[in-house]
Formats: structure tokens, C-alpha cells, sequence
């Protein structure tokens, strides 16, 4: 995969900052020194004005007609996923940023990850070779690598105008975790699928023995239960249960995305770390490929911005559909406010997977569970790391804590089911409790 940044129209060369410093710096010197009538400043500032007068001698030729070829060549390419640690893949980088015009040097920016910027100053050769390994820590969409160069003159006191930046993107599927444990809603509404339903039809468990009726299948007489009743004239069919699938959505909140490194928080460019939304994308990805297995439908919905709702549907093609929706899940970072909530299939089993950090996500879980549907809470803020705070800090996390864990509370008391996804044990344990309890509720 790479990419090419073009230059821009009419580039040219500038001074450097240091050059125009000496120059500066130099005439002061000198106008010092005739002033004063003492020769200690001109000693300062001659030598810089003859310095500037040769790096201005030495200056790098113009380019013929404002020809934009003569500008640094990026490109950044990357190999494939390196296999060693399956907990930190990296990627390797190989960005190329070729001189045009044969400077003396080639600075280079780079961004690596998610990494704050480095300014590097090669030789041209040294610059047209450039290897990295970034670490791949979070899932989705991301800016693997980013290079921006220009080229310097004689001494650095010329530099040509940067490039543009070249960015290599990638989007890394979030890791699948088996599910063995499948919730379902409280009503079984499908026509076709692997659960058992409550209705009488084909292809379920044993139900009952009633007497015949018009419509029944020859096939289904109990010849048996037929002998044992001794009743001349009626027969005895064995009834089952039909099988039926569930309709079930996802509901992801992308309008913040938290490190488990709390003092992160609040950071630029924050350090390697799982985040709320990693932990978010793995949940919806594991529970989308477990239902799509068994035959439900599956939608999709993200709380972070307008797009267009997935409903819930069957087929490969449409769980490829929620899959690649999952991967390209991204924080907006804006506050975005629903006028009115989402429209859920009836019957539907709804999981909201949320930081619960605001109350928008309590309202509309609340409000789907007043509907009538069946809402688990999947709580996708991980473990907090709170090492590095001070303590006025530490009493800010714990406000933020207790306001929290007041709206999990709100939460149970309107008749939503929590489960949390980072904590492996907690999260299998709730499964099975969920399984084993939503149907009999």
C-alpha cells in the first residue's frame, strides 16, 4: 500500500530562520559599534555577515520555470503484518523521501503510530531508506505512518518548501472472542433459524400429544399413544415446538474513546494503551460472528454520528456489511445529541456498548427496555490505571467514578442487563447468567 504526496505549485528555496538571525544580529553589531565607537560589537557582527554573505553565495539555484518535479519525492510503503507477538503486531514501514535537486541534507518529519511527531535531519541517502517498525495497538481505522520532507542547503541557511505529507492508512480488524453463551430476546418472533421458540411447528423439541386435527401431517400420528387411548375413530399426533431466529442489534457509543491509562485522558498524544473503543469493537465484532453463526439477524448502530442504521438481516453478505461497519467505527470526539431514538425491529434484544461516561446512553437504553425489548449494557471501559494521577486528580477520578456507577445503578432499576467485556471471568459468568435467565423472564 502507498502513498504519494505531490508538491506544491512554484516551489521554491527560503531563508532559513539562523540566516536571517545572522543578518539581523550582524548589522546590530556593526551599528553598535559605530555608535559606541568601540570595536568589541563589530568583532561579534562581522563575522556573522560574512557568514550570511557566503551561505547567500552559496545559495542553491532557482528553479527552471517553476518546475514542480524539482520537489522532495515522498512515498510510504508498508510490508505486511509482521506475525511475532500476537498481542503487539507491528507493521513495517518503509518510507522513501528522494532528493530532487542534490541538497546537502533532507529533513524529515515522521509520525509513526500514534506517537508524537520527530524531526530528523539525513543525509539524501540515509533519507531515501527509511525503516520502522510501528506497533499496531488499537483496531479500526488509523494512520499507520506519516512522512513530510524538504530539502536544506549549504549549512541548513536554505530550505526548500516541505512536501506534502504522505500517510499510509490501515484498518485492522478487532480480535473475535468465542462466544458460547447466547442470549436471547424474551420472545422468539423469526420464522426460520436454530432456537426453539414457545409456538407449536417443525423442527423443535418434543411439545405434546393432541388429537388430530385438520392440517396435521399424516406423518406426526402417534400410532402408539393412538393404541393406548382404545377410542375408536380419533388419533393422536405427537406436536413440537418450531424453531425459530432472533433479531438482535448492536449499539455502539463512538463519541469518546478513553485509554485505560487514566492520566492519558487528557493528553494529545496519549501512550500505548487498550482503549474504550478497541474494547468496544472486539464486543461487537465476537457478538456479531457468534448470532450470524447461529442464524439471527444482526444490525448495527453507531451513536457517534448520523449515518445510516443497519437493520437487523441474515446472510453473509449482510454480516460481511455489519463487520466492515464495526471496523470502521472512529471517536468523533463531538458531543453528537439524538433527537429521537433509533427504530428497533420488534422483539428485538439490544446491546448498548458504552462507556456510560454521559447520560445519553442511559436514556436510550431506558427507553428501548420501556419498549418492550430485552437491553444488555455492555460496559467497555477498561481497567483504570490511575498511578500517574496527583491527588487532586485522584478525587476527580473518583467523582467521576461514583457518577458512573449511580447511572449503572439507574440502570438495573429500569430493567437493563449489565455485563461487562474487558474482565474475561465476569464476562463469561454474566453470559451464562444471562442465557440461562432471559428467556424465563
Amino acid at each position: 500500500m502507498t502513498d504519494r504526496g505531490r508538491p506544491p505549485a512554484g516551489g521554491g528555496w527560503m531563508l532559513s530562520p539562523a540566516l536571517a538571525g545572522a543578518v539581523i544580529v550582524g548589522l546590530v553589531g556593526l551599528v553598535a559599534a559605530f555608535v559606541m565607537s568601540r570595536p568589541e560589537p563589530a568583532f561579534v557582527g562581522a563575522p556573522l555577515l560574512l557568514a550570511a554573505a557566503v551561505a547567500w553565495d552559496r545559495r542553491p539555484p532557482a528553479d527552471a520555470d517553476g518546475d514542480d518535479d524539482a520537489q522532495p519525492r515522498i512515498t510510504v510503503a508498508a510490508d505486511e503484518t509482521a506475525s511475532g507477538s500476537s498481542a503487539a503486531p507491528t507493521v513495517a514501514v518503509r518510507i522513501a523521501a528522494t532528493a530532487m535537486r542534490h541538497p546537502d541534507a533532507v529533513q524529515v518529519r515522521l509520525e509513526l503510530g500514534g506517537a508524537a511527531p520527530v524531526d530528523a535531519v539525513l543525509t539524501p541517502r540515509a533519507a531515501a531508506r527509511i525503516a520502522a517498525d510501528v506497533p499496531v495497538v488499537h483496531s479500526g481505522r488509523q494512520r499507520v505512518a506519516a512522512a513530510q520532507a524538504r530539502e536544506l542547503g549549504a549549512d541548513a541557511s536554505w530550505a526548500s518548501e516541505p512536501a506534502e505529507q504522505a500517510e499510509l492508512e490501515r484498518v485492522v480488524r478487532p480480535r473475535r472472542r468465542p462466544v458460547r453463551s447466547l442470549p436471547l430476546p424474551a420472545r422468539l418472533l423469526g420464522l426460520t433459524g436454530q432456537h426453539v421458540s414457545t409456538r407449536p411447528g417443525d423442527g423443535g423439541e418434543f411439545r405434546d400429544v393432541d388429537l388430530f386435527h385438520p392440517g396435521d401431517r399424516l406423518r406426526r400420528i402417534d400410532w402408539r399413544a393412538t393404541a393406548r387411548a382404545g377410542r375408536a375413530g380419533e388419533l393422536y399426533v405427537r406436536r413440537t415446538t418450531a424453531t425459530s431466529d432472533a433479531a438482535v442489534h448492536l449499539v455502539v457509543d463512538a463519541r469518546d474513546d478513553v485509554s485505560g491509562v487514566v492520566a492519558d485522558w487528557s493528553r494529545a498524544y496519549p501512550r500505548p494503551a487498550l482503549s474504550s473503543l478497541d474494547v468496544a469493537r472486539e464486543a461487537a465484532a465476537s457478538l456479531a460472528a457468534a448470532y450470524a453463526a447461529a442464524g439471527d439477524r444482526v444490525g448495527f448502530d453507531d451513536l457517534g454520528g448520523a449515518q445510516r442504521v443497519l437493520p437487523p438481516r441474515a446472510g453473509a453478505r449482510h454480516r460481511e456489511r455489519v463487520l466492515r461497519a464495526i471496523d470502521l467505527t472512529t471517536a468523533t470526539g463531538t458531543l453528537y445529541q439524538r433527537v429521537r431514538s433509533p427504530r428497533l425491529s420488534p422483539g428485538a434484544l439490544v446491546f448498548v456498548l458504552s462507556t456510560f461516561l454521559d447520560d445519553q446512553p442511559i436514556t436510550l437504553a431506558l427507553t428501548w427496555r420501556a419498549a418492550g425489548h430485552r437491553v444488555i449494557a455492555v460496559d467497555v471501559l477498561p481497567a483504570r490505571d490511575a498511578r500517574d494521577l496527583s491527588a487532586r486528580e485522584r478525587l476527580a477520578l473518583r467523582t467521576v467514578e461514583l457518577e458512573r456507577r449511580l447511572r449503572l445503578q439507574q440502570l438495573q432499576s429500569g430493567g437493563v442487563e449489565l455485563m461487562p467485556w474487558a474482565d474475561v471471568p465476569a464476562r463469561e459468568a454474566a453470559l451464562r447468567a444471562l442465557t440461562g435467565g432471559g428467556r424465563r423472564r
